[in-house]
C-alpha cells in the first residue's frame, strides 16, 4: 500500500509540487524507499481541467481526519489559515513540509514544539532560498562548526532589480517594472523591495543556528526603494557592487545581530558576482572557514523541489528529528539592536562639501567615498548630519 500524501493549495509553488512529483515520481519512490501517492489537494477554486481534478478538496478536515494521510505539504502562504491547518495535522502526527516563510518566521518556534509533542516532523527547507538546500546542511551536515556568522542574497527580485541598475542603467522604478513583467516581482512588490521577504528568511537562519526564536520585528530592515542609480555607478567605480544582504553575527558580548539593508559588497568577494535572480549563502563556522551555497531562490519548480525534498525526508523518519528545533522565548534581550552593527561607510556629499578627507569620486551627483574606519550606526548618523549626506550605505566587511 503506498504512503499518501495532501498538498494545501494549489497556486504557483502548490501546483508546482504536483507536477514534478508526477513527472519524477518513480525517482522520488526509490529514494524514498516507499511507494507513494497524492490523495489530496486543497484548494477553494475549481480546476475541472486538472488531470487530477478527482484530488482536489476544498474541505480541510478530508485531509485531516483521514488517517492514511501522512504527509502533507503546505504551499498557501500567509499566516492563516495556514498556521491552524499546519499545527492541526502535526496534533494528529501528521507531518507537515512547507515553503511559507512568513508561517516559519512567525510560528515556527511552535510549530517545532507541536511537532516534538506528536513524534512527526515540522520540515522547511524550502521556505529560505528555493531550491538551495541551506537549512538541512545548518543543523546536520554543518553541525560540529560553531557557527558565528550567516550571511549573503536572499531575496531574489531586489537581487534582480539591483542587476538591472547595474548592468543597464535602469532606474529603481524601471527595474521593478520589469520585474514585474517577468513574474519576479508581484503586483504588490513591498515584501520584496522593502526587504521584508528576506527579514523572514534571516529570521529563520538565525532561529536555527542560534537556538532561540528571532522575530521579524527583532530585525533592522531596510529595502531599495530609495536608492538611486548614481550610488550604484559611483560604487562600482569605487570597487563595490550593492546588494541587499541578509545577516546575522555573533557578538563578543554573546549576543546576535540579524539584520537586512543594502550594502556595498568589496568585488573581491565572490558575493558581488551574484546577479540576477540568485541567492547565495555564505556559512562562516570554526570548522569550516566558510562554504556558500548558490542557485535559484524562488520559482515554481525550484521551490516545489525544495518542498518535495523534505516531504522525501519526512516518509524516512518514524522519529522527530531534533537537530531542526530551536526554543521560544518571552523576550528578544539576546538580539542586540543596530546601534551596535559596525562598518566602513559609503557617503555621497554635495559637490561643495569641503570634509572629505579620504580617496573618492566626483560626478554631476556628488562626491563619493568610503570611510577609512568603522563607524557604528550612531557615528554614522552624526556623520550625516556633519556631511549633510545626500547618500549613505554600509560597506560588507
Amino acid at each position: 500500500m503506498s504512503v499518501k500524501l495532501a498538498v494545501l493549495g494549489h497556486g504557483v509553488v502548490g501546483s508546482g509540487v504536483v507536477e514534478l512529483f508526477y513527472k519524477n515520481k518513480a525517482k522520488i519512490e526509490k529514494r524514498a524507499g516507499k511507494e507513494l501517492d497524492i490523495k489530496y489537494i486543497l484548494d477553494l477554486r475549481d480546476f475541472p481541467d486538472s488531470p487530477y481534478k478527482d484530488k482536489f478538496t476544498k474541505d480541510f478536515n478530508d485531509i485531516l481526519n483521514d488517517d492514511e494521510v501522512v504527509s502533507v505539504a503546505e504551499c498557501m502562504g500567509g499566516i492563516e489559515p495556514a498556521f491552524t491547518f499546519v499545527k492541526s495535522c502535526l496534533e494528529k502526527g501528521k507531518s507537515v513540509s512547507t515553503s511559507n516563510k512568513e508561517l516559519v518566521a512567525a510560528k515556527g518556534d511552535i510549530l517545532l514544539r507541536t511537532a516534538k509533542e506528536n513524534n512527526c516532523n515540522f520540515f522547511f527547507e524550502a521556505s529560505v532560498g528555493g531550491a538551495i538546500p541551506i537549512i538541512r546542511p545548518l543543523h546536520k551536515c554543518l553541525a560540529a562548526n560553531d557557527i558565528d556568522k550567516v550571511m549573503g542574497i536572499l531575496n531574489g527580485t531586489t537581487n534582480f532589480i539591483l542587476t538591472k541598475m547595474k548592468d543597464d542603467n535602469m532606474n529603481f522604478e524601471d527595474a521593478l517594472k520589469l520585474a514585474q513583467e517577468l513574474g519576479y516581482a508581484e503586483k504588490d512588490p513591498t515584501a520584496d523591495v522593502e526587504g521584508h521577504d528576506a527579514c523572514r528568511k534571516i529570521c529563520i537562519i538565525s532561529s536555527l543556528v542560534f537556538g532561540k526564536h528571532v522575530y521579524p520585528k527583532s530585525v533592522y530592515t531596510k529595502g531599495i526603494s530609495d536608492l538611486k542609480l548614481c550610488d550604484i555607478e559611483s560604487a562600482e567605480i569605487l570597487g563595490y557592487s550593492v546588494k541587499v544582504i541578509a545577516s546575522v553575527r555573533k557578538l563578543e558580548n554573546g549576543k546576535i545581530l540579524p539584520a537586512v539593508m543594502p550594502m556595498l559588497v568589496p568585488l573581491e568577494n565572490i558575493i558581488s558576482g551574484v546577479d540576477d535572480v540568485f541567492n547565495a549563502v555564505m556559512v562562516y563556522g570554526d570548522g569550516i572557514d566558510k562554504a556558500m551555497f548558490y542557485g535559484r531562490g524562488a520559482g515554481k519548480l525550484p521551490t516545489a523541489s525544495a518542498v518535495l525534498g523534505d516531504v522525501i525526508n519526512t516518509v524516512q523518519h518514524d522519529n522527530t528529528v531534533v537537530s531542526q528545533t530551536w526554543e521560544s522565548v518571552e523576550n528578544n534581550d539576546f538580539v542586540a539592536p543596530i546601534e551596535e552593527f559596525k562598518s566602513k561607510w559609503y557617503f555621497r556629499v554635495p559637490l561643495d562639501c569641503k570634509k572629505v578627507k579620504t580617496e573618492s569620486y566626483t560626478s554631476d551627483d556628488g562626491i563619493s567615498f568610503i570611510t577609512p574606519k568603522e563607524l557604528t550606526f550612531a557615528e554614522a548618523a552624526e556623520k550625516i548630519g556633519e556631511l549633510n549626506a545626500l547618500a549613505y550605505i554600509p560597506v560588507l566587511d
